[in-house]
């Protein structure tokens, strides 16, 4: 099998697993005062500085079990209203929504058909009292780049916080600085699943989302696993390491699969601002979800992992302007430093010639 869908997850770096097996045996709580204990802990902090290496200095990062806790922690931890974007993560926007049932003043933004905010109707926005600006760095669908520090000028100029959700760009793109909050998680970086972290600026306060024994700083609650943090450090410092080198075989990747797919193909959203291991196109005529029977020696999405089997087209695509019919003619192929160029000829090869046969046939 070809694995063309590295936004959903990406497989596990051998050094990651490498720093994690050794935390298979030893099994002790890193909260406990025991020997072991502290030795737990110590862990747990190396591996915090590991992913604190790739995140800006003037804050602290507390670890989550995943990028989904680390954005409830913000939305549901800050008072007052809420400006989002209509591409975000359904992490965001189903939180949003649950609070507006609530009583929270929320506006979600629409974006433009390149799937970029307008910066001028968030600035709009802003005239209203609002506490918290949630906008995602790299769509996880589209792989469009948000204008992260632009927005967090405006946030603040207006009295706001900002909450960054840098799950697809963390590791991949240096981080923008201007962000109050940002969240990111182990498994798109080739870490664990089931580890990610929130930074925090210094000085920033949250109201706990998660209460109990009062570990991570007092924010959320719970016993810490040592293996998931330590692979999670060990792939976030390969990542520092790899990251010139990563970004150029992205963009080899890239160009290989636009070459061989074709001129037949739309890319969806812009492609200037945008991270070039998301490639997410359209073909006139095309039955994305028959592509995906037809071509099962290849792993690719139809959208976010999060919402497939739903049988809806996506969010994203239709905040673009993209119709349902054209969603429906669309794929994402996700690549990036475990992918070969001849893994990605061999892939966009089959399925160009998959989608010129239901061409062929439907005619």
């Amino acid at each position: 099998m070809i694995y063309l869908d590295y936004q959903a997850t990406t497989p596990l770096a051998p050094e990651a697993k490498a720093a994690m097996l050794p935390w298979l045996d030893r099994f002790a709580n890193p909260h406990s005062p025991s020997r072991a204990g502290r030795e737990a802990a110590a862990a747990v902090e190396h591996a915090r500085g590991q992913v604190a290496a790739l995140l800006p200095t003037d804050g602290e990062t507390i670890f989550t079990s995943g990028a989904t806790e680390a954005l409830n922690m913000v939305l549901q931890g800050t008072r007052g209203r809420i400006i989002t974007l209509a591409t975000e993560h359904a992490a965001v926007l189903d939180t949003v929504e649950w609070l507006r049932s609530e009583g929270r003043e929320v506006e979600v933004l629409a974006v433009g058909a390149d799937g970029l905010i307008d910066l001028d109707r968030l600035r709009q926005a802003l005239q209203t009292p609002t506490a918290l600006v949630a906008a995602m760095l790299v769509n996880n669908e589209i792989g469009v780049v948000q204008p992260i520090a632009e927005i967090a000028d405006l946030a603040h100029a207006a009295g706001a916080l900002m909450l960054c959700d840098a799950v697809q760009g963390f590791g991949r793109l240096p981080l923008p600085q201007g962000p109050d909050f940002i969240a990111v998680s182990a498994h798109k970086i080739h870490g664990p699943k089931g580890v990610g972290a929130l930074w925090l600026r210094s000085g920033v306060t949250l109201d706990p989302l998660l209460h109990g024994g009062g570990q991570e700083r007092g924010l959320r609650s719970g016993t810490l696993s040592p293996m998931l943090c330590a692979g999670f450090g060990a792939a976030a410092a390969l990542a520092a390491e790899r990251l010139d080198r990563d970004r150029a075989h992205v963009e080899r990747l890239w160009q290989s699969a636009l070459q061989t797919l074709g001129p037949s193909w739309i890319v969806n959203g812009s492609t200037e601002q945008r991270y070039h291991g998301n490639l997410n196109v359209r073909r006139d005529s095309l039955d994305a979800a028959r592509l995906l029977a037809d071509c099962r020696q290849v792993a690719f999405s139809l959208g976010s992992a999060c919402a497939s089997g739903s049988g809806r087209p996506s969010h994203v695509l239709r905040a673009l302007g993209i119709s349902d019919r054209e969603a429906r003619q669309s794929i994402r192929l996700g690549f990036g430093r475990y992918t070969t160029l001849d893994e990605i000829v061999e892939a966009c090869t089959l399925l160009r010639n998959a989608a010129e046969a239901q061409q062929r046939f439907a005619a």
